[in-house]
C-alpha cells in the first residue's frame, strides 16, 4: 500500500482531475470536521489500492474555497467521484470503505 492521498488545491484541480485519464475521487474535508478524521484513514487505503487506477485525492475546503464553492460542496465530508472530467456520482457524509469502493470500481 505504497500509495498516499494527492494532495488536491484549486491550483491543481483541474490538471490533477479534470484532466485526469483515469477515473479521480475527491475527499472535501477539513480540519476541524470530526467525520472527516473517520473517513481519512479509508481514503488513503484507497490511494494504495487504486495507485495507477484512479486518482484519489483530498482537497481542505478551507485553504481551497473556490473549488468547493463551484461544485456546490455545503457538508463535508463529501466526496466527488470524476469520470472523463465530469462529476459521475458522488456521497455525502462519512462513508464505510465497501460503498466508496462499489461506486469507485462503476467508473473503472
Amino acid at each position: 500500500m505504497a500509495g498516499k492521498a494527492v494532495e488536491i488545491t484549486d491550483s491543481n484541480f483541474e490538471s490533477t482531475v479534470l484532466n485526469s485519464d483515469r477515473p479521480a475521487v475527491v475527499d472535501f474535508w477539513a480540519v476541524w470536521c470530526g467525520p472527516c478524521r473517520i473517513v481519512a484513514p479509508i481514503v488513503e487505503e484507497l490511494a494504495g489500492e487504486y495507485e495507477g487506477k484512479a486518482v484519489i485525492g483530498k482537497l481542505d475546503v478551507d485553504s481551497n474555497r473556490e473549488t468547493a464553492v463551484k461544485f456546490g460542496i455545503q457538508a463535508i465530508p463529501t466526496m466527488l467521484f470524476f469520470k472523463n472530467g465530469e462529476v459521475a456520482d458522488r456521497i455525502v457524509g462519512a462513508a464505510d470503505k465497501k460503498t466508496i469502493q462499489a461506486k469507485l470500481d462503476a467508473l473503472l
